[in-house]
């Protein structure tokens, strides 16, 4: 009699289950990020710094306005021997230099698209104490005028504000976002309201907060019940496999058969 000696054979996963991609078949306490290419943490990483960044942008818009020259006109110059540098600049600012303006007795007007524009950055907190100059090349520069720049000052509805020194000169300063950032500040720069101005900011990063702290708790359950219905998934899946393996080996009659 002859004996005929059949030897199990060892199937893969990969051989039974092609469809399936690599990253279902790793071991189930793998990191998300690596099994299948999406990491929960780093997408709440982006939203949260995407939602810092609107709220930052918000509240600057807030408290900050860009100003800039709509048109100025000198009636006099300070230095006789070459022509005037005329410059405007706010106290701890850079000094901004305007040069087209030369000559007196001619109104110079601009677009606010010029290369040296905007003049300063104008906010609902405080006066900047600002000016227009002129420099000298043998003494301390000439001062054509130094006053206090303020929100309030541009009460025009298109956002300008004029500024007039007898004999020196005359300027209009443009800020369309003036207007409704001093509305917005209204409450908080009114001293009679007893503070309550103040709530408004507050509320804003009240707001902002709770918008996170929501979001963050959102991730973390969509993280967690994606990670368990991974879990019932590759479980599943792997029970599958050796079923599978079971019918086939019953099928063929894998074992040891002695004839």
């Amino acid at each position: 009699m002859q004996a005929l000696v059949f030897r199990r054979t060892q199937v893969s996963a990969q051989e039974i289950f092609p469809k399936f991609p690599p990253c279902s078949l790793q071991p189930i306490n793998e990191s998300s990020c690596r099994r299948c290419g999406f990491c929960p943490y780093l997408g709440f990483l982006h939203f949260s710094l995407c939602v810092g960044s609107s709220s930052a942008a918000f509240l600057g818009f807030i408290y900050s306005a860009i100003v800039t020259l709509d048109s100025v006109q000198i009636f006099k110059t300070h230095e006789w021997l070459e022509k005037p540098t005329f410059y405007f600049k706010c106290q701890g600012e850079n000094m901004t230099v305007i040069p087209d303006v030369k000559k007196t007795h001619v109104l110079y007007t601009f677009k606010g698209e010029e290369s040296w524009q905007p003049l300063t950055e104008i906010t609902a907190k405080k006066c900047k104490r600002c000016g227009f100059y002129e420099k000298d090349s043998i003494n301390s520069d000439d001062v054509f005028d130094e006053w206090e720049f303020c929100l309030s000052d541009f009460i025009d509805p298109d956002g300008k504000y004029i500024h007039f020194k007898n004999k020196e000169f005359n300027a209009t300063f443009l800020c369309p976002e003036c207007i409704p950032l001093q509305e917005a500040s209204d409450h908080a720069t009114d001293s009679h309201n007893g503070g309550k101005g103040r709530t408004y900011p507050i509320l804003v990063i009240m707001i902002s907060a709770l918008v996170s702290i929501v979001t963050l708790f959102g991730v973390v359950a969509i993280y967690k019940y994606w990670k368990k219905r991974k879990r019932e998934q590759d479980q599943a899946r792997f029970l599958k496999l050796f079923e599978d393996g079971d019918d086939i080996e019953d099928e063929l009659n894998l074992g040891t058969i002695i004839l």
